[in-house]
């Protein structure tokens, strides 16, 4: 394994935990971030020379405890918190603080105050925990790597001086910051079911198997919350798929295509079982049930042609209900392409041209139904533009392969 390759996966492994750790000693979201960052450019100035430590974790995390001691030292601040940090990394943890003892846990719900706006919580968390880029979190958002930085720039700002505290609130609060913090652990499990970043791995198991661990852990605090469950059974069965989700070749291989013998039936279970629960309940259902829904009735049908597009078509009419966003609107159009054909599906998605031009997304839906109706030239074009705007290894050679297979 080269140095870099040794980097990048204990970046992914590490980087969440070293924020945290360093956001609760120091109580800067600043100093956290700089510090983790710093001792992470200087394992790729040193490794390559001195070798990779044999615990990489450690040494990442003591350099980043000197790094943020620096730092509060050269800018002359807070000088109670460099006397406690400056008395060595070996005292013991501090006592829980909130309603449950969990680094990442506590550093999302302080990313996720409600005197943030609900776009910025979600940023900076996918930031700070996730350890996505600004650019792959720009593009989670479809807006512009500047204006995104900007965003996670001026909460970290106002977290500073407004003082937030570093900690899980108590259980009467909570309900106020959860939806931001779904909200959150959605797109970092999606990130990672996808990756758009620079790595090689199309999937990023660290990202989906956290998100479903902090989902989990709310789901303790919270048993009652429908979106909760909702959430954690839509992670469920997408984890589920995820052994047959990439060929290997390192092509995408769409939900149609899949080995379903490949998926995990212990997962599956789990998520259908919560999909129940929440249609038991009486409740109307929110976004993420609806989505879990959804994948319980594709993850039902044994063969892609037994799929029941029919009740898909109603559970995207619910959810458009909930969500009458454009995405939603694109992901109904896909089911109703198999229920009444891409002709109409066709008229759907042309209609949300404005709105998702630059979702690759929109493109590969356009050239899959221009490819059904026959019209090569077209479908090639629109190819071309989704394979511009892919980010994912896999996807952009899957989409290359469609492509390439047109006359």
């Amino acid at each position: 394994m080269s140095v870099h390759e040794a980097v990048t996966r204990v970046h992914r492994a590490e980087w969440a935990r070293i924020v945290a750790g360093l956001a609760r000693r120091f109580g800067d979201l600043d100093v956290a971030e700089e510090a983790a960052a710093e001792a992470f450019a200087t394992a790729v100035a040193r490794w390559p020379a001195d070798g990779v430590p044999p615990n990489p974790g450690a040494w990442l995390t003591t350099t980043a405890n000197r790094k943020a001691i620096d730092r509060l030292r050269r800018e002359k601040r807070r000088d109670e918190l460099e006397q406690e940090a400056s008395m060595g990394y070996d005292h013991e943890p501090p006592e829980p603080v909130g309603a449950i003892d969990d680094e990442r846990l506590r550093l999302i719900f302080t990313c996720c105050h409600p005197a943030l706006a609900v776009e910025t919580r979600v940023a900076l968390t996918l930031r700070m925990v996730g350890g996505l880029t600004v650019p792959e979190i720009a593009r989670a958002f479809l807006v512009r790597e500047s204006a995104m930085e900007q965003r996670i720039t001026r909460a970290k700002a106002k977290i500073r001086t407004a003082r937030i505290p570093y900690r899980v609130p108590a259980s009467e609060d909570l309900p106020v910051r959860v939806s931001a913090v779904l909200a959150v652990l959605f797109l970092i499990f999606n990130e990672g079911y996808l990756a758009t970043g620079s790595g090689p791995d199309p999937v990023r198991h660290d990202l989906t198997s956290e998100a479903i661990r902090l989902t989990r852990l709310i789901r303790s605090l919270l048993p009652d919350d429908g979106e909760v469950a909702g959430l954690l059974a839509l992670m469920l069965l997408t984890e589920a798929r995820r052994a047959a989700r990439v060929s290997a070749g390192g092509d995408l291989v769409v939900l149609t295509e899949q080995d379903r013998g490949a998926w995990d039936g212990a997962l599956i279970a789990e998520g259908h079982a919560l999909v129940r629960e929440r249609l038991a309940s009486g409740v109307a259902p929110g976004r993420y049930q609806l989505l879990a829904a959804i994948n319980a009735v594709h993850t039902s049908a044994r063969d892609a042609r037994d799929t029941d597009w029919s009740q898909i078509v109603a559970l995207y009419d619910l959810l458009f209900r909930v969500d009458p966003s454009p995405i939603v609107a694109l992901n109904r159009a896909v089911a109703v392409a198999e229920l009444d054909g891409p002709e109409v599906a066709l008229a759907t998605v042309n209609r949300l041209e404005a709105a998702l031009a630059g979702y690759h997304a929109f493109h590969t839906a356009r050239a899959e139904f221009l490819r059904r109706l026959g019209r090569g030239a077209e479908s090639k074009e629109a190819y071309d533009r989704a394979i511009a705007l892919a980010a994912n290894p896999a996807e952009t050679a899957h989409l290359t392969r469609r492509r390439d297979q047109l006359v």
